[in-house]
């Protein structure tokens, strides 16, 4: 009966979601006639979609159908009667997106590694590994944290290895997948923004030199200088430790989480099928299949990713190589199979990827109306050198919530507030990390931000249940990192 609930609950009522985007279209033409013509004047306007968003995702957990509304939303203020053309263009833009055609590429050669490790029984065999020094659910869930603080290299990579390799130990000790979610989300970029050599940091690094605070070939050491202040990072991390010893009790959705994977043997929220990047894999595992099977390739793509001066991208095509002269060579497999394991790899990945590109299309929607500078511009009002730290982490935490992509909001965030911090005498440093603490934090709590989406999919979690569930303990590291960037402000 326990089960069935939770099926029941999982169901999609087409005729209400077709009448609710109709009625929505209606009015969207209706109020084409009210909206100014001048993006500067749109004022309070451009947190419409925004707000539509949140509030469609709540009620419907629609989260596809909520990013294409809301574009479509963005779309109609900005070119009114013309925004269809406008729109599909955007859509191309966004497929054509140098950083857009990164993600494709380096997600898609991941999910066909991991499938790789999983065939020639690497995963099994790490798991049996792992299960000999992780004879309890607590210590299962240590290793969860301590595999994800060793790789640190980029929060991709971290969020899609982690995720995927510690399942099938975890779920041997019940542990819910939103509780894995959590754990390898909590240790994807909260570690990265910490580590100066990961991709977080050189593309920070570079976005401190082009801005004007770091001196060319310096944007590294600046960043250094940050890294005390990501209060963020290091709370987030570092609750998570406390949360499996028991020290933070579990609570709010996580504990309702907790208590159907421990009850009804349940591990996986209702959906989850749908975006786990596991789902339906079914490989004859080879019976001479050992841990190095698993260690090799991931070492591997560490080295190689430093070696490329921290550019993923040749990282994995080196590493996908490696494993097929590797797991060829040894007759693990055939080269056919090599091939067409590779190809179901990256199907695995097609709805990620599909949320993510629409994360980017709404994100473009709000940079043409202006969401970002007009919340920033809002929010400049109340800056002092004191608060500005505080006030920026709030309300970009919020921004990044709504845009669901952190690397833009910097883009965006970066050049408006580094001569902003100079011009009023604020601690340039604190600012800058308040920036990167604060895009963490929103994209943790988001439902569609690319941490949100690859912690989920690699753990085989509904990525609505997973930011629901991860929420209040992002809520509780962020409420910490608010009190220091207060204090901070004062002492520094």
């Amino acid at each position: 009966m326990i089960k069935n609930a939770y099926i029941k609950n999982a169901r999609f009522d087409g005729i209400k979601t077709f009448i609710r985007i109709c009625v929505l279209l209606m009015v969207i033409f209706l109020i084409i006639p009210l909206i100014p013509n001048n993006i500067e004047n749109f004022g309070a306007l451009s947190l419409v979609p925004a707000l539509f968003l949140v509030v469609y995702i709540f009620k419907t957990k629609r989260i596809l159908e909520a990013l294409i509304l809301s574009s479509l939303m963005g779309f109609v203020l900005v070119y009114k009667e013309d925004f269809f053309t406008h729109f599909t263009d955007s859509i191309t833009n966004v497929l054509l997106n140098e950083d857009i055609a990164w993600l494709i590429i380096v997600c898609g050669l991941m999910g066909s590694i991991i499938s790789l490790i999983e065939r020639a029984g690497g995963a099994q065999a790490f798991g049996a590994w792992v299960s000999k020094r992780a004879k309890s659910k607590k210590s299962a869930l240590i290793w969860t944290w301590i595999l994800g603080t060793i790789i640190f290299v980029d929060d991709y990579l971290n969020s899609l290895t982690v995720g995927s390799c510690m399942s099938p130990v975890t779920d041997k000790h019940k542990v819910s997948r939103e509780y894995l979610s959590y754990i390898v989300d909590s240790t994807a970029a909260p570690i990265c923004v910490l580590i100066p050599v990961s991709t977080w940091a050189i593309f920070c690094s570079k976005l401190l030199e082009v801005n004007g605070w770091a001196p060319a070939g310096e944007g590294v050491l600046y960043f250094i200088k940050t890294i005390p202040f990501n209060f963020y990072g290091w709370f987030g991390a570092i609750i998570v430790p406390l949360v499996i010893l028991g020290v933070i009790p579990i609570f709010g959705p996580m504990k309702k989480a907790e208590e159907r994977a421990q009850k009804t043997g349940i591990l996986a929220p209702p959906g989850s099928e749908k975006i786990d990047m596991k789902s339906g894999e079914k490989f004859n595992i080879p019976e001479n299949a050992n841990v190095a099977n698993f260690f090799l390739p991931i070492i591997v793509l560490i080295v190689s990713t430093l070696f490329f001066k921290v550019d993923m991208l040749k990282g994995v095509i080196f590493t996908v190589a490696f494993m097929y002269f590797y797991f060829v060579g040894r007759k693990v497999m055939t080269a056919d199979e090599f091939a067409d394991i590779c190809v179901h790899g990256i199907k695995n990945m097609i709805l990620p990827l599909v949320l993510i590109v629409l994360a980017f299309l709404f994100a473009q929607a709000n940079e043409q109306i202006g969401f970002t500078e007009y919340v920033i511009a809002s929010a400049s009002k109340y800056m002092t050198p004191k608060l500005m730290p505080l006030i920026l982490f709030l309300i970009l935490g919020l921004t990044e919530f709504i845009t669901g992509t952190s690397w833009g909001m910097f883009v965006i965030a970066f050049p408006i507030v580094i001569p902003l911090s100079m011009a009023i005498g604020a601690n340039t440093a604190l600012c800058v990390s308040a920036i990167m603490s604060a895009g963490v934090f929103g994209a943790h709590i988001c439902f569609y931000s690319d941490a949100t989406i690859l912690s989920s999919s690699a753990s085989g979690c509904n990525n609505f249940d997973h930011a629901m569930t991860q929420a209040p303990f992002g809520f509780l590291a962020a409420g910490l990192s608010a009190i220091c960037y207060l204090i901070a402000g004062f002492i520094f």
